[in-house]
């Protein structure tokens, strides 16, 4: 294989790994092992902002641990893309898992050693380290998944690759369903500790099967230096794929929007249910994740996987801007499973383009500089809204005078002001998708991934 830290000008990855790399049971193992390590940190993930909320009460608080979890991944993606692309994906995967039980491992050790009252005291030091190593197991994760969407380009064909990537948007989905139900219950029933308990050895048995898995892959042959967070290197991959900066940028804005979502609706969710009960909602509802995944896994994404991509977000943005309207518990659970049955598409769609577009030996590095900006884009908004929601708009939405000004739009409620919050980012999503449409960099892009498809074709 040509030098991991350069830049292939040719105009498809496709044919770097080689045939014999092309192997979807290999994929399907891998997927699986994947799979069942997302569930393990999303669910202590969850099981933590439950449990800081119920704690707390604090509406900043859960934003903080959302915002600080999606700015660490922003941190860490253009190191993590540099990794994959310098290391053998199975190496890579394998340090992820090892520093995933860590991390919880020292979150156990705190919660043994220390009175809950002292890790629940926002006040202290102990709640915030707490939380940053738990955190911090999580992010690690990361670094396996965009591994992952590399072992797509090297084990799956590229006519079938938009396939693949739905069967991913179906693994996290059946990961969501998994984490959101037993989060809940074990917050309920078990509480925090037995929570860090089942994740520990969950995180151990999939490091355990990943140990004895296999991936052909080509050897990785560095010419020169290479720093250890290839900025530059990112920078020129993104550059030679022209115009993949706009859909960069695209999905960086709809991850700011995303950040409102990412802070308000576990708060909101909880004002209307039960802690036991809203995990179950949450699991019920990310069927819609495994829905969506199963479609673009049946069907792909068309001809334009852009296109595809900008209506599904103008559909998200309709959804966002009604499931809240009224605080009835039937409208937000619909509006959240339609939302999740989207999102695997929108999802879908990114990790298609770039897989066709972009040279097989700088993926890592695209996927890391990608996921750096989207990342940072999510908390930025988070830690904006969740002290704006707590501190301002929730209590004028509460006063006379909001309801007398909102009360038409928004009716009656104990989470009125955070359901206001989140019909403004809706009606921004769809303001947001409609104008991506007659920008000129749609037009190239789309251009752009028609060509290289139509080449892969003859090259078959």
């Amino acid at each position: 294989m040509a030098d991991a830290s350069s830049v292939d000008s040719g105009s498809s990855p496709a044919g770097s790994p080689g045939a014999e790399g092309h192997s979807m049971s290999t994929f399907l193992q891998v997927l699986v092992n994947t799979g069942v390590a997302n569930i393990t940190t999303s669910f202590l993930w969850f099981a933590l902002t439950f449990w800081v909320y119920l704690e707390t009460k604090s509406v900043l608080a859960t934003g903080i641990i959302g915002g600080a979890y999606m700015l660490l991944v922003a941190a860490c993606s253009m190191m993590f893309g540099t990794f994959v692309d310098r290391y053998r994906k199975y190496a890579v995967m394998v340090a992820s898992g090892a520093g995933t039980l860590v991390c919880f491992s020292a979150a156990g050790v705190m919660f043994l050693m220390l009175p809950e009252s002292e890790l629940v005291n926002l006040g202290g030091p102990w709640f915030w380290l707490f939380t940053l190593i738990i955190l911090a197991g999580a992010v690690v994760e990361q670094l396996r998944n965009i591994a992952l969407s590399t072992t797509v380009t090297l084990l799956v064909p590229p006519e079938r690759r938009a396939n693949a990537n739905g069967l991913v948007g179906t693994v996290q989905g059946m990961a969501f369903l998994v984490t959101s139900v037993f989060s809940g219950l074990a917050i309920g029933f078990v509480g925090m500790g037995g929570a860090i308990v089942i994740a520990l050895t969950a995180i151990a048995v999939a490091l355990g099967h990943l140990l004895m898995l296999r991936i052909a892959e080509p050897e990785i042959v560095q010419e020169g230096h290479t720093s250890f967070v290839d900025i530059k290197g990112g920078i020129a991959a993104v550059r030679a794929a022209s115009p993949l900066f706009a859909l960069i940028i695209f999905t960086t804005f709809n991850n700011l929007i995303g950040g409102v979502y990412m802070a308000l609706m576990d708060p909101y969710g909880l004002e209307l249910f039960p802690v036991e009960v809203w995990g179950v909602v949450l699991g019920i509802t990310s069927t819609g994740f495994l829905i969506g995944g199963g479609v673009v896994a049946k069907f792909g994404l068309g001809k334009n996987p852009i296109r595809t991509m900008l209506i599904m977000v103008i559909a998200t943005g309709a959804i966002g801007a009604i499931f809240t309207l009224r605080e009835w518990w039937w409208l937000y659970a619909v509006g959240i499973w339609l939302f999740m049955m989207l999102m695997p598409a929108v999802e879908a769609a990114e990790q298609t383009i770039i897989q066709r577009i972009v040279p097989y030996k700088t993926q890592g590095r695209v996927f890391g500089f990608a996921m750096t900006f989207e990342a940072a884009a999510a908390p930025v908004t988070s830690f904006l809204i969740a002290p704006i929601a707590e501190f301002w708009v929730i209590p004028y939405v509460d006063s006379d005078a909001g309801i007398a000004t909102w009360g038409w739009l928004i009716g009656e409620g104990s989470a009125r002001g955070m359901a206001l919050v989140m019909i403004c980012a809706g009606l921004g999503c769809i303001l947001l998708g409609v104008g991506a449409f007659v920008t000129r960099s749609y037009r190239k892009l789309s251009v752009r991934y028609a060509e290289i498809a139509a080449q892969d074709a003859r090259d078959e």
